[in-house]
């Protein structure tokens, strides 16, 4: 099996490059942007981000045997003492997609993209683990779905890897699009269209227009499109690509599923359907939502060719992310820490496991804002009323301007609420705060830090 490499040749692919001693370099067998991970052979590229300047780090890429060095132009007099292949471009991160884009051609690797607003990296992790199962699989760690982490996570397949299992995030315009460019997938799925980053998208209708850029990536390159048939902007693309296959809680699909049943802890038993064959499996996982992700990660798994076997081998392995709906249950009280981000799609499907959960009667919520949803912050906010009321909630606790008006709305409803204006209120309360008998969700956006709640409530266990 030939190793996958970049030569002299390739680099003069790359657009507005300038390449300072071409003889002196042989094969590039390694790509990185962190002087740390540097080994024999490497191209360092040197990108300047928020917190760090790839720049500062050079001469420690030098003396960990750097290979070739990727510089900005204008940064070349700073290292003119440095005896080695030096290309320069304008942009370093624009040149790290287009150096990931000449690796993604020389891989057998195929390839599946995956993007959504809400679900695409349990999604991602799941079809990962159950494929995992028959092929070599790499995929994106954690949730590095950006312009940066989608090049690195295609640098970081090689040749013996069977297939890539990518995921890509946006909140502005156009990241979607570039990106798939870059990734060219063979398999191309979009979990659904929600109200995330309105901030930025503007609206479900432009968060639809900026996710759909990864099908058309997958049409120019003749790739299977995987359509979620429940999502009422998805399912009018199901006539509009030839070669792809729909999935949904909906018997006119290719891929049918249906909850057969909840655990008592809010585990959801499955039945997925694809030309007659049934596959069942009890999740390890929680909520409706797990079932969704799940039944869109079979979607891609059966038309790999995965048995039955194999899937109920890989389910039985599904990990919970750290913060995505992580349930964990004690002896007197059970916590969901779902503390990683927050939508109005994700936290009604979070509101609502909490109501099926049968272990524990007592129903609480501790609720950060939910960031980036523009004008229409406060609207979103609001209308969680419904839900909390629809799911017999217990007791509401909020932090943020925008959890302020869920918690007017809910005043004078059968439901014990209190709002905090300030992070050391609701500490305090937490720390004196008695959980037993009661299920608990933490949730909010990542910015607003509501895991420092959920590990006060986890502290209860030890006292």
């Amino acid at each position: 099996m030939k190793r996958v490499t970049l030569n002299i040749e390739d680099l003069f692919e790359i657009p507005g490059a300038t390449i300072y001693n071409p003889d002196d370099i042989g094969l590039i067998r390694n790509v990185t942007i962190d002087s740390r991970k540097i080994k024999k052979g490497s191209l360092f590229i040197a990108i300047k981000g928020k917190r760090f300047d790839g720049h500062s780090f050079v001469r420690k890429a030098v003396k960990k045997g750097a290979a070739v060095l990727m510089i900005n132009k204008h940064k070349l007099n700073e290292f003119d003492d440095i005896n080695l292949p030096i290309i320069t471009v304008r942009n370093t991160t624009k040149a790290l997609g287009d150096i990931a884009k000449l690796w993604r051609r020389k891989l057998n690797t195929r390839v599946v993209g995956i993007t959504g607003s809400n679900g695409k990296t349990s999604t991602k992790d799941m079809l990962a683990t159950i494929l995992n199962e028959k092929y070599s699989v790499n995929k994106t760690e954690s949730s590095n779905n950006n312009n940066i982490g989608v090049p690195l996570t295609i640098l970081a397949t090689n040749e013996k890897q069977d297939i890539l299992v990518a995921e890509l995030g946006t909140n502005h315009f156009g990241e979607i699009k570039y990106s798939a460019e870059i990734l060219e997938p063979d398999y191309a799925l979009i979990t659904n269209v929600g109200s995330s980053h309105l901030k930025y998208l503007k609206s479900k209708k432009g968060v639809l227009k900026e996710k759909i850029a990864l099908f058309d990536a997958a049409k120019i390159n003749a790739g299977k499109i995987f359509i979620n048939y429940d999502d009422p902007l998805l399912n009018k693309y199901s006539g509009k690509f030839k070669n792809s296959i729909s999935f949904g809680f909906d018997k006119r699909v290719d891929v049918s599923g249906r909850i057969i049943n909840y655990t008592d802890d809010g585990r959801p038993v499955v039945e997925v359907t694809k030309k007659n064959k049934k596959y069942i499996n009890t999740l390890p996982l929680h909520g409706e939502q797990s079932a969704k992700n799940f039944l869109a990660s079979m979607s891609i798994a059966l038309e790999m060719g995965l048995t039955k076997e194999q899937i109920n081998k890989g389910t039985k392995k599904f990990d919970v992310s750290q913060g995505r709906l992580n349930v964990q249950q004690h002896k007197n009280f059970l916590l969901i820490d779902d503390t990683y981000n927050a939508s109005p799609d994700s936290t009604k499907a979070a509101i609502e496991l909490v109501e099926k959960i049968k272990s524990f009667h007592r129903k609480v919520l501790i609720l950060g804002d939910m960031l980036e949803l523009g004008k229409d912050k406060i609207k979103l906010h609001c209308a969680l009323s419904s839900t909390v009321i629809k799911c017999r909630i217990d007791e509401v606790y909020t932090i943020g301007s925008g959890m302020k008006a869920l918690y007017d709305k809910l005043i004078n409803k059968d439901v014990i609420t209190k709002n905090f204006r300030k992070r050391e209120s609701l500490r305090k309360f937490l720390l004196s705060y008695d959980p037993t008998g009661a299920a608990i969700l933490v949730k909010g956006s990542h910015g607003m830090q509501m895991e420092e709640f959920a590990s006060i409530i986890l502290r209860k266990t030890q006292s």
